[in-house]
C-alpha cells in the first residue's frame, strides 16, 4: 500500500498538469456552469489562485516522499508550477471560447507564491508547525 501512495504521489503533478491542459482547451464551461453568470465568473476567475497552487503543492509531495524536497527543489517546483501556468494561459490564447490575460497569469503566480511562502516558513523554518510537523509525518510513512 505504501508503494501504491508513493507512486501515485508522484505521478500526481503529471497527472494534474494532463488535466489542466485538458481543461483549458476546452470551453469554461464544460464542467460545470453556475446559474447566475456573474457567480459563475467570480468562481472561475477564484481558481486562478489555486489552480497552479495545487500544482505546487503537489509537486512537492512527489518530492517529500522521495526524500528530496530541499529548500532548492521547493522553489524549483514553484518555478515550474508558474511557468506552467504561463504556457497554459499562452495555450488559452489558442482555444476559441477562451482567454488568456496577464491578470490571469499574475493570479496564477500569485498562488504558487503563496503556497511556497508557506512551504518555506513552516516546513524549513518552524519544524514545529503543525504543517512541517505533518509534512515530516508522511515523509517518515512514505520513505
Amino acid at each position: 500500500m505504501r508503494k501504491f501512495i508513493k507512486w501515485g504521489l508522484t505521478t500526481a503533478p503529471f497527472l494534474y498538469m494532463g488535466l489542466i491542459w485538458f481543461m483549458s482547451g476546452n470551453p469554461d464551461d464544460m464542467i460545470i456552469k453556475m446559474e447566475h453568470d456573474r457567480f459563475d465568473r467570480i468562481f472561475k476567475e477564484s481558481l486562478h489562485l489555486i489552480e497552479f497552487a495545487i500544482l505546487y503543492v503537489l509537486f512537492i509531495l512527489a518530492l517529500l516522499v522521495h526524500n528530496r524536497l530541499t529548500y532548492m527543489a521547493s522553489f524549483i517546483a514553484a518555478m515550474v508550477a508558474g511557468f506552467y501556468g504561463l504556457t497554459d494561459e499562452i495555450h488559452q490564447s489558442f482555444v476559441p471560447y477562451r482567454s488568456a490575460t496577464l491578470i490571469d497569469a499574475a493570479k496564477d503566480l500569485f498562488g504558487v507564491a503563496v503556497c511556497l511562502l508557506i512551504v518555506n516558513r513552516t516546513y524549513f523554518r518552524n519544524k514545529k508547525h503543525p504543517l512541517a510537523r505533518g509534512m515530516e509525518w508522511l515523509r517518515m510513512k512514505l520513505h
